[in-house]
């Protein structure tokens, strides 16, 4: 018997093990794809598994909690109603021991007569105003004399009947002066506080009406049940020996009330006329009253179950968006590799070229994206491998060409200039030589000075060297002046800023007259500023030509600097406010004035 239960346990666990081999089997054959989606889906329903667990521990531990603030909010509601009566008894005190009120009624009770009650009611109800008519939870005052007239004061005036009158001063006389409660009845349906009021002049003690405080017991509820939390269907109760003080009930309702107190403050659950309720009740701390409220259940509760439902409505959804998206989160990263999987095919079939489709354009830049570009990179340097061979020979023989030309450097072309110039001299070519002397200057201005600012002098040297060679071009065509005072000599201006424009009035003034050309160069300073003016007799230039000048839409002859560059320069030196200013009418010449900064140089610095 022994051994088949052995051999019985032995098959069924060799059963299992299989089992779990030809799930792992399967698992691991699945596509990554189907792979992720049950991982994903697995993890979801442990969480939402988890968070049910939570939820209803939670929720438990929130019902203990509800139960026990409420009976807390019942204790304060209770405290504070208590705080409120006993500012009645004081408000009612007050009245009854105030001295003016006492002198009215002793006048009254001496006199007796109806005209001294007449003159004197307005004064006693003015003064019962005065002391407590504007209190917040009262609604009138009432005051008795000692043959039983009636004076209110207040918002909510009611007037006794004789026999209320009679039963006031019957419930207060025991009291000889101090607070009695009367509970509301059919005649008046609120709580009041009464007391006898008694003569102290003298320490007779004889007594002078009743004074009685009307409260507002429903705006006081009303006010500490919000004070304290309370719901909207919220009953309160104040119970004593067995009655309700406020609000009037039944017998019958009274008697299923008083079934849920055991003394002490509680709290319990109960059903009544077939609804549950949650009872809570405190005692008084000042007298045997008791103050209960009744809640129904369904409304302590029905926001909790509308939560749970929430809940388990917001992990349902959640679990079916975790399997939307662990779908399309697996369609994200394995696409890529597919797709790199068919480009490996075509290119190991020898299709280096065409191999990128659409979808390549959104790939991302994760680890599949790097995998997508490192491929296509090792494809393009397999393919320039390929074809390297071919163009390998041509790219050295353009390194030994640019090694040639470099060869010619500038120092190459200051030696043949000068060998030139001696030429010259030594054969008495001065025009020749004086054209090279000009150009080997220009040249070497160009290279060697690399500031952006340099005195003015300099920059008229620059020129007089170029107007040099443009007057051996032009002859007697070109008229050069230059009125240039010393003092402006050592200005800083822009390199290269003064002899594009000169260039400029030769390319569109000299090269288009047959007559003689002037070109002129005048400078002085207004305003803090160095204006320098170059202008010409030449032809002058269209509208159109002059904006395409100004934008840099029209490319100027000869060095190729136009107006604009030399614009920009200045203003990105010295600001916008200074820059040039080009004024052209056609047969009416150029005029180009550059706004400088005039700030004077020492020439020894």
């Amino acid at each position: 018997m022994n051994a088949v239960t052995f051999r019985g346990e032995r098959d069924f666990k060799q059963k299992g093990d299989g089992s779990l081999v030809t799930l792992k089997a399967l698992y691991m054959n699945l596509r990554i794809k189907y792979k992720l989606i049950a991982l994903i889906t697995a993890v979801m329903l442990l969480v939402c598994l988890l968070m049910l667990i939570v939820q209803q521990y939670a929720f438990e531990k929130y019902d203990e909690e509800l139960y026990r603030q409420s009976a807390q909010s019942l204790g304060l509601t209770a405290a504070g109603i208590e705080s409120e009566l006993q500012k009645m008894e004081r408000l009612s005190y007050r009245l009854a021991t105030d001295g003016t009120l006492q002198s009215y009624l002793n006048k009254i009770k001496q006199a007796g007569t109806e005209y001294d009650r007449f003159v004197i009611a307005d004064y006693i109800q003015t003064r019962m105003l005065e002391i407590g008519g504007m209190e917040k939870y009262v609604l009138s005052i009432q005051m008795t004399d000692y043959y039983g007239k009636e004076y209110a004061a207040g918002t909510k005036l009611v007037t006794s009947s004789p026999e209320r009158i009679r039963m006031l001063k019957k419930e207060t006389e025991p009291n000889k002066g101090g607070n009695t409660w009367i509970l509301p009845d059919e005649e008046d349906r609120t709580l009041s506080s009464a007391r006898l009021i008694r003569s102290y002049q003298e320490l007779e003690l004889a007594p002078l009406g009743v004074m009685t405080v009307r409260i507002d017991m429903e705006g006081l509820f009303h006010d500490y049940l919000n004070k304290a939390g309370g719901l909207e269907n919220m009953e309160l109760y104040i119970m004593k020996d067995g009655h309700s003080i406020f609000p009037a009930l039944e017998t019958d309702e009274e008697s299923k009330l008083n079934e849920f107190i055991a003394g002490k403050q509680g709290y319990t659950t109960a059903g009544i006329d077939g609804n549950r309720y949650f009872v809570a009740y405190v005692p008084s701390s000042n007298t045997n009253w008791t103050y209960m409220t009744l809640i129904p259940y369904d409304t302590i509760f029905e926001r909790v179950a509308a939560v749970k439902r929430a809940v388990l409505l917001l992990l349902a959804a959640l679990f079916v968006m975790a399997v939307i998206l662990s779908v399309r989160f697996s369609k994200g990263i394995t696409g890529p590799i597919e797709r790199l999987n068919l480009k490996m095919k075509r290119v190991q079939l020898g299709h280096f070229d065409a191999w990128e489709d659409e979808d390549d354009k959104q790939i991302p830049m994760d680890e599949a994206g790097q995998l997508h570009r490192n491929f296509r990179m090792m494809v393009q340097r397999i393919d320039d491998l390929i074809t390297e061979n071919y163009v390998k020979q041509l790219a050295i023989k353009e390194s030994e060409f640019k090694a040639l030309q470099a060869q010619i450097n500038p120092h190459f072309l200051y030696n043949t200039l000068e060998t030139i110039n001696w030429t010259a001299k030594m054969n008495r070519q001065r025009s020749i030589s004086q054209m090279v002397e000009s150009l080997g200057f220009l040249l070497r201005s160009s290279i060697t000075i690399k500031e952006p600012l340099i005195q003015l002098k300099d920059e008229l040297d620059i020129v007089s060297h170029y107007v040099t060679i443009q007057r051996i071009r032009f002859e007697e065509r070109l008229d050069f002046q230059l009125d240039v005072p010393d003092e402006y000599q050592t200005t800083m201006i822009p390199k290269l800023s003064l002899q594009p424009l000169v260039e400029n009035a030769v390319n569109y003034g000299v090269e288009h007259m047959l007559e003689p050309c002037r070109i002129r160069i005048r400078a002085w300073h207004e305003a803090g500023r160095l204006l320098i003016v170059v202008e010409d007799t030449g032809p002058g230039m269209d509208a159109g030509i002059l904006a395409g000048l100004k934008s840099g839409d029209v490319r100027p002859k000869g060095s190729g600097v136009g107006m604009r560059n030399i614009d920009d320069r200045i203003k990105l030196l010295f600001g916008d406010v200074y820059g040039l200013q080009v004024d052209s009418e056609r047969g009416a010449g150029t005029t180009i004035t550059m706004a400088l900064p005039y700030e004077r140089r020492d020439e020894h610095v």
